[in-house]
């Protein structure tokens, strides 16, 4: 999988990127990530990104131009399955989109900034437009890398175990159930025994009534799904 990343402050992306699972994905050679300076795109000779709205009121916009040469400069090398732009009105990212998106071989990721993008780029090049909450960030990198994440952990050999990734909270709609460790017993609170039975049939059906209980009681919309 390769992922683009298009964005005024590719710094941000050292830390999240260098560590844990998607440093240990790069490494692997499964997925294949590259920043994109976006005032590398720009004619102006102050490597100026953004202008005045034309509607007025306080903020400034992305221009059009640098993002669309940076795009097509991108499309001219490869076909893209998704160009995703972060933006607060955008669909809410959950589990299924990253899913969905772990599945394809090229995405771009189009980090919004100020009071956003020109409609343009929405409109002729934007595929897909994902938000990470109902708040507002000072800009889309951190939901970029976020994302990102999110996805790249999914692809087949970046987990230890494969199967890890399908019993995470949020699949099938279900959070996930309490887990325990060693020692089985710690000031007295102790491990719950059917998890000591050794009954794997029991154990599972335990497993998925506390997921079942948890979800009501934390995402009840869930379930309504």
């Amino acid at each position: 999988m390769r992922i683009d990343i298009i964005t005024i402050f590719p710094e941000m992306f050292d830390g999240p990127f260098s560590h844990s699972i998607i440093k240990r994905a790069i490494d692997k050679q499964l997925v294949d990530i590259h920043l994109h300076q976006l005032r590398d795109y720009t004619t102006d000779k102050h490597r100026k990104v953004d202008d005045y709205a034309f509607s007025g009121g306080a903020g400034m916009v992305m221009m059009i131009e640098p993002v669309v040469t940076c795009i097509e400069a991108l499309k001219q090398e490869r076909e893209y399955d998704e160009i995703i732009y972060t933006s607060p009105d955008g669909e809410l990212f959950d589990q299924p989109m990253a899913n969905n998106i772990s599945i394809l071989e090229n995405v771009i990721i189009l980090c919004g900034h100020y009071k956003g993008i020109d409609e343009r780029i929405r409109e002729h090049f934007i595929t897909r437009e994902i938000s990470i909450g109902n708040y507002v960030l000072s800009g889309g990198e951190l939901a970029a890398a976020i994302i990102t994440d999110s996805v790249v952990r999914l692809l087949p050999g970046v987990l230890g175990n494969e199967v890890s990734a399908l019993s995470d909270s949020f699949q099938n709609n279900l959070i996930a159930p309490p887990v325990y460790t060693r020692p089985r017993d710690f000031r007295g609170w102790e491990v719950p025994p059917i998890l000591l039975s050794g009954n794997e049939r029991k154990i599972e059906e335990w497993k998925y009534e506390q997921s079942v209980k948890r979800t009501e009681e934390r995402r009840p919309g869930f379930l309504e799904d």
